[in-house]
């Protein structure tokens, strides 16, 4: 069973829209509630695998406190990734990069077939931060991030990549927050006709 969102065209993104109602004031739910959670969403984003996901609740049986002090540093990164993102803001990035330090030293580089990649030395309960942190900052290198938009809900607050031929995705999902403003728009218009003389 699928428990997140995974519209946005880039898993980190995805993992951006892990908060319903990002600008929503108090309709803002966190997704990411406990550790739990977090090893749920790399599950489904193929950022851990089903032996990785079990050692790393595993872990945090034995260590609760831990797993939420590393569930708190999930949240700050995508946090972190959302304020460099859309609101330029140098601080986060600072933040953000000082993450991507250490995520770096827990890691080594190596080869499989024709690629690289980052190899955790590893799997205790930092891992799914380190490899968040590292997909963020891959993220923010991205050459389309001229396409990134959020959706034009007023309170929703979801991200995407916007791939459709004339950049004019307004939309998150068109069938949820789409529908939703197209009928209040609708539902305006009858309104103002009604108080026509």
């Amino acid at each position: 069973m699928v428990r997140f969102g995974h519209i946005a065209g880039d898993r980190m993104l995805d993992l951006v829209n892990t908060v319903a109602w990002r600008l929503g004031g108090p309709e803002r739910s966190e997704a990411l509630r406990t550790f739990s959670d977090v090893v749920d969403w790399c599950l489904e984003s193929d950022l851990v695998s089903a032996d990785e996901a079990a050692t790393l609740r595993d872990l945090a049986g034995r260590d609760a406190a831990r797993a939420e002090r590393e569930r708190i540093h999930v949240v700050d990164a995508r946090e972190k990734a959302y304020a460099l993102l859309f609101e330029g803001d140098t601080e986060a990035a600072e933040g953000l990069a000082d993450l991507y330090r250490t995520a770096l030293a827990a890691a080594d580089l190596v080869r499989a077939g024709d690629r690289w990649h980052w190899r955790d030395r590893d799997t205790d309960l930092s891992l799914p931060r380190h490899r968040i942190v590292r997909g963020l900052v891959a993220l923010t290198q991205r050459e389309d991030l001229d396409r990134l938009h959020q959706c034009e809900d007023a309170t929703c607050g979801w991200v995407y990549l916007d791939t459709s031929p004339r950049r004019n995705r307004r939309w998150c999902n068109t069938k949820d927050c789409g529908d939703r403003n197209r009928a209040r728009a609708y539902y305006a218009r009858q309104k103002a006709k009604s108080r026509r003389p």
